[in-house]
C-alpha cells in the first residue's frame, strides 16, 4: 500500500520567487527584457561568426558553440518561468519537470566542457603558436565539441535517472522557479543520502576537471605572456584571456555555491538567487563580455553594421 503512495505525484507546483502580484509583474517586466536580450545577443553573436570569414578560427568556434548552449539553456527556464510569474497556476507536469531537468543539466554540463576547451585553445594559440593550426585543425574541434556535448547528455541521463527514480509521496510544492535537484530531494520521502552525494560527486568532477584544465592552461598562458618582449602582444593576450576568465569566474562562482556546498547548509532563498544569477543572468551577459572587450568582434560587427560585407547566411 505504501509503495502505490510512492507513485500519486503526476504534476509538481513551482513556488516561483516571490509570491507579490506587484512584485511578479515587476520581474516579469525585468526578465523578459533580459531573456529578449538573451535570444538576440547569443544569436546575433552566432551568426556574426558564420558571416565573418576572418572569425573562423577555433577561438570563435568554439565562442558560437557557448552562444548556442547559453541561448538553449536560457529557453529551457525562462519562458516557463515568465509564463509562470503571470500565472495563478504555476504547475508542471512530473514528465515536463524532469524533461526540464534532463536539457538544463545537458546544457549545463556542456558549457562547462566548453569553458575547459576554449582555455585549452588558448593555451596553445599563446604557448605553442606554431603548432596551433595542427593541433586544433577543424577536424579537431569537430570532435571536440561533439564530445563535450555527448558528455553532457550522458552525464544528464544519469543523473535525471537518479532523480526522477525517488519516491515522492508527502508533497509536490517545488520551492523554486524550475526543477532542480536540490528542491526535488527536499520533497522526496525516502532516503536521498546515496542519491545526494552521486549528483554531487558527478556535479564535482565536472565542475572539478574542467577547472583544474582552466588553470593548468591559464597557468602557462601566464607565464608565457609575461616572457613575451612585445607590449602589443602581452596587451593583446590578456584582453583575449580576460574576457575569458570573467565568463568563467561568474558561471563558476554562482554553480559551485548551488550544486558543490554541504545539503545542510542549503538555503532556498540563496539558491533562488544564484540560480536566477547562473540560468538568467549570465547568459545575456556572455555575448556583451566577450564583444566589448574584443577588437575582432566590435570590428566585424561594425563591418556589417556599415554594410562593407554582406552578410554570407543572407
Amino acid at each position: 500500500m505504501t509503495q502505490r503512495n510512492f507513485t500519486l505525484v503526476t504534476e509538481f507546483i513551482l513556488l516561483g520567487l516571490v509570491d507579490t502580484p506587484e512584485l511578479e509583474i515587476i520581474l516579469f517586466l525585468l526578465f523578459f527584457v533580459i531573456y529578449t536580450l538573451t535570444v538576440w545577443g547569443n544569436v546575433g553573436m552566432i551568426l556574426l561568426i558564420r558571416a565573418d570569414s576572418r572569425l573562423h578560427t577555433p577561438m570563435y568556434f568554439f565562442l558560437a558553440n557557448l552562444s548556442f548552449v547559453d541561448v538553449s539553456y536560457s529557453s529551457t527556464i525562462t519562458p516557463k518561468m515568465l509564463v509562470d510569474l503571470l500565472s495563478e497556476e504555476k504547475t508542471i507536469s512530473f514528465a515536463g519537470c524532469f524533461l526540464q531537468m534532463f536539457f538544463f543539466i545537458a546544457l549545463a554540463t556542456t558549457e562547462c566542457l566548453l569553458f575547459g576547451l576554449m582555455a585549452y585553445d588558448r593555451y596553445v594559440a599563446i604557448c605553442n603558436p606554431l603548432l596551433y593550426p595542427l593541433v586544433m585543425s577543424r577536424t579537431v574541434c569537430l570532435k571536440m565539441a561533439a564530445g563535450a556535448f555527448t558528455a553532457g547528455l550522458l552525464n544528464s541521463m544519469v543523473n535525471t535517472s537518479y532523480v526522477s527514480s525517488l519516491p515522492f509521496c508527502s508533497s509536490n510544492v517545488i520551492h523554486h522557479f524550475f526543477c532542480d535537484s536540490p528542491p526535488l530531494f527536499k520533497l522526496s520521502c525516502s532516503d536521498t543520502n546515496l542519491n545526494e552525494n552521486m549528483i554531487s560527486t558527478f556535479a564535482g568532477v565536472n565542475m572539478v576537471g574542467t577547472l583544474l584544465v582552466i588553470l593548468t592552461s591559464y597557468t602557462y598562458i601566464l607565464f608565457s605572456i609575461f616572457r613575451m618582449h612585445s607590449g602589443e602582444g602581452r596587451h593583446k593576450a590578456f584582453s583575449t584571456c580576460a574576457s575569458h576568465l570573467t565568463a568563467i569566474i561568474l558561471f563558476y562562482s554562482t554553480a559551485i555555491y548551488t550544486y558543490l556546498r554541504p545539503s545542510s547548509s542549503y538555503s532556498l532563498v540563496q539558491d533562488k538567487v544564484a540560480s536566477v544569477f547562473y540560468t538568467v543572468v549570465i547568459p545575456m551577459l556572455n555575448p556583451l563580455i566577450y564583444s566589448l572587450r574584443n577588437k575582432e568582434v566590435k570590428k566585424a560587427l561594425w563591418n556589417i553594421i556599415t554594410r562593407k560585407r554582406i552578410p554570407s547566411f543572407l
